[in-house]
This record gives structure tokens, C-alpha cells and sequence, in this order.
């Protein structure tokens, strides 16, 4: 406990290359910011257009569906195989390395003429979009101990707001030239944002000069940073709970609107999904106040609100505005929940950062991943009122974890 708390206070940063600053300019924030956000999109893409492609490409039902499935799971491998290398590699090497990887497997996948080469496209794609959660740590990195809160809070809006777009984009693309019209862009932004950030970002060291040589090693070190920081562990179960409950949300919300008494198709759900922006402004609020000292504060408010937002949801059955206020105060709830957490774990170990995002996100995926699955069966069988039990109880479930980690690990 003790370790933690010193951790935690630790505000120290890593030597600031020669000719940078330790405050970022706004526009290299904005940059790594936009090129987080393209990054993400494309992991997107796929969701709307799948009736699209299975009737283009000849492929089944079940085919189809395995696109998605391969953008997850080659996230969660990126997360796991590909984010620790920043702690080890030269971070500008890394970053740009994985965009441009990133802009030829989109090629690859624009171009797949059969399912089979679409879903492996889909999965390298994926494996190496994981570049923006290079690019958080190395933000982190590059701020000011008493901005980072914003700094991270500005480059994770990108990552929301890309995914958030890139389903919207991809839909009006492939009205204007097809389905593929969306990876084609995109693999062009990619590769015009790795020749940026090759430019704008300065050089760092590699993060851990104590960080084992062998690859082996580095991935059996991001596991042991989860052993021996217990806020780590407690902030990954906080974020992984949050995220459980907020997936419900997000895959529940399309099987609600679908029936009566709303009967939306699909073009006006993904407008309706677009209420999500405003949990920019809760992120970015929330990152404020988290500079400020009162991370805390954030951290138990934010879990009070996403708990609270499920009985406005619950009464959006039969009710666009309860609905509307519901998904809207829930977006806020959770993306102030994720910058608070971030902001305790990147003062942690400020040399091991990559590793520390690696664990924690794929917690934090993989809470998002149970509570889609959880959300299907539930629906399945108690309606929109067991989607709204089950997301309230993942809800309380994080808050509940947070007042622990008060209890057991005292810091602030």
C-alpha cells in the first residue's frame, strides 16, 4: 500500500527531448489527437455496412459477422502483443511504425476481393490500429504533471469521437462509392498522419532502461505490473465494470429502437448515436477537475452518475426525452470514469506506461466485450427492463469497486 501511494505521488517525468517542451502546443495535442481518432474509426467501418458487403461479396450470415469479431479480437491482441513495445522501442519509431502498417492493411482491405481476405484484413488492420493507444501514453508522457489530466482527456476525445464517426462516415462513403469507398479514405489519412507525426513528434528514449530485453520478458512484465500495483488492479476492475455497463447500453440501444414504439431504421439510429459527443465535454470537464486534485471526487461522482443514468434509460422505453437524457448522461458518466482512472495510473510508473496502458485497456476492452455478450442473452429474455437491471447492477458494481479501493489503498 505504501508503494502505491508513493507511486501515485510520483509526478516526475521522463527527460524532456532536447528542443521540446513539457507543455504541449496545441496543435501537435491536436494532431495526435485527430490521428487517434482516425486510427480508431477503422475498426468501425464494417458495423453499418455488413448487409452491403455479404450481398457484394457473396459471403454468408455468419461471415459477415466475423468481421466485427476480427476488428475485436485483433484490437485485443494489439493491446496485448504490440502497446508494451513503447516502454522499450524508440516511441516515435513505434507510433509512426503502426500507422503506416495501419494505412496498408486498410489498402488490403479495400481491396479484398473474398470474405476470407476481408476478415484477415479486418484482423491486421486492427492488430495495428492499436497505434492511438501508443499514441495516449506517449501524450501523457510529453505533458506537464499538472495538465495531464487535459492532455490525455483532448487525445482520448479523438479516439471516441472516431468511433463514434467512422460509423457515420463509412455509411455516407459507401453512398457515394461503395463500400470499400471508407477504407480507401482512410488508408490515405493514415498514411498522410504517419508522415505527420514522423515530423511533429519529438524523439524519447525508451521509457524503462529496467524493462527486460526479451519480448517474453517485456509481455511477462506488463502481467507483473498488475501483480505489484494494486491501483492498477483496482482501476482496471473500476474501468472494466463501467465499460460492462456502458456496452449494454450501446448494443441493447439498437434492438430498442428497432421496435415499437420507436420503429427507427438504421440511418436514424446512427444519428441518435451521435449524442455520444457530448461525452467529449464530460471527459474534458471531468479531466479538469482531475488536474485540479480532485480525481477522486471524479472518479466517485462519475460512478454515482453512471449507476443513476440507467433508471433515466429505464424510463426511456416509451420516452425519447428520458432516453435521450439517459444515453447522454451516461456517455458523460463513463468517459469522466476513464479519464479519472487514466489520470491514477499514468502517474504511476511514468517508465512504464506503455505496459500500464496495455493492461489496463485490455481490461478495459474486455469488460466492454462481457457486457455486449451479457446484453444479447439478457435481452433475449427480460426485455429493455433486464438490459436496464443489468446495466444498472455493472454500474453499481464499479462504483462499489471504487469505494473499496478508498478503503483498501488510501491515497489523496
Amino acid at each position: 500500500m505504501a508503494h502505491s501511494t508513493q507511486a501515485l505521488r510520483r509526478t516526475t517525468a521522463l527527460p524532456t527531448p532536447t528542443g521540446a517542451s513539457p507543455v504541449l502546443g496545441r496543435g501537435l495535442v491536436l494532431l495526435m489527437a485527430v490521428a487517434a481518432g482516425l486510427s480508431a474509426a477503422g475498426n468501425y467501418f464494417a458495423q453499418p455496412l455488413l448487409d452491403v458487403i455479404e450481398a457484394n461479396l457473396h459471403i454468408g450470415v455468419t461471415a459477415a459477422g466475423l468481421i466485427v469479431t476480427a476488428a475485436q479480437g485483433g484490437y485485443a491482441l494489439g493491446l496485448i502483443l504490440l502497446v508494451p513495445l513503447g516502454d522499450v522501442m524508440e516511441r516515435r519509431k513505434l507510433a509512426v511504425g503502426l500507422f503506416a502498417l495501419t494505412a496498408l492493411f486498410l489498402l488490403l482491405t479495400a481491396g479484398a476481393p473474398t470474405g476470407p481476405l476481408l476478415i484477415a484484413g479486418t484482423a491486421l488492420t486492427a492488430l495495428t490500429s492499436v497505434g492511438a493507444q501508443v499514441v495516449v501514453p506517449f501524450a501523457a508522457t510529453l505533458a506537464a504533471p499538472a495538465e495531464r489530466g487535459r492532455i490525455v482527456g483532448l487525445v482520448m476525445s479523438g479516439v471516441l469521437l472516431g468511433g463514434l464517426v467512422g460509423r457515420l462516415a463509412s455509411g455516407a462513403l459507401s453512398e457515394l462509392g461503395g463500400w470499400r469507398t471508407a477504407y480507401w479514405v482512410n488508408a490515405l489519412l493514415m498514411a498522410v498522419m504517419a508522415v505527420l507525426l514522423h515530423r511533429r513528434l519529438p524523439r524519447l528514449p525508451r521509457s524503462d532502461d529496467t524493462a527486460p530485453t526479451g519480448y517474453a520478458g517485456l509481455l511477462r512484465s506488463t502481467l507483473s505490473l498488475l501483480r505489484t500495483e494494486p491501483l492498477l488492479r483496482w482501476r482496471s476492475a473500476v474501468a472494466a465494470f463501467s465499460m460492462a455497463s456502458y456496452s449494454v447500453q450501446l448494443t441493447a440501444l439498437t434492438f430498442l429502437l428497432t421496435r415499437p414504439p420507436y420503429n427507427w431504421n438504421a440511418a436514424a439510429i446512427g444519428l441518435f448515436g451521435l449524442v455520444g459527443v457530448i461525452g467529449v465535454v464530460g471527459m474534458n470537464f471531468a479531466a479538469r477537475l482531475s488536474d485540479r486534485g480532485r480525481v477522486q471526487v471524479v472518479s466517485g461522482a462519475s460512478a454515482a452518475l453512471l449507476a443513476l443514468s440507467w433508471l433515466l434509460l429505464l424510463a426511456g422505453e416509451s420516452s425519447l426525452l428520458w432516453l435521450a437524457l439517459g444515453v447522454v448522461s451516461l456517455n458523460v458518466a463513463q468517459q469522466a470514469a476513464l479519464n479519472s482512472s487514466q489520470n491514477v495510473i499514468y502517474a504511476l510508473r511514468p517508465e512504464a506506461r506503455n505496459r500500464i496502458n496495455s493492461g489496463f485497456m485490455t481490461l478495459f476492452f474486455l469488460g466492454g466485450a462481457a457486457g455486449a455478450a451479457l446484453a444479447s442473452v439478457v435481452w433475449s429474455r427480460a426485455g429493455w427492463t433486464g438490459i436496464c437491471v443489468l446495466g444498472g447492477s455493472l454500474a453499481t458494481g464499479s462504483f462499489v469497486l471504487w469505494v473499496l479501493e478508498r478503503v483498501r489503498v488510501r491515497v489523496r
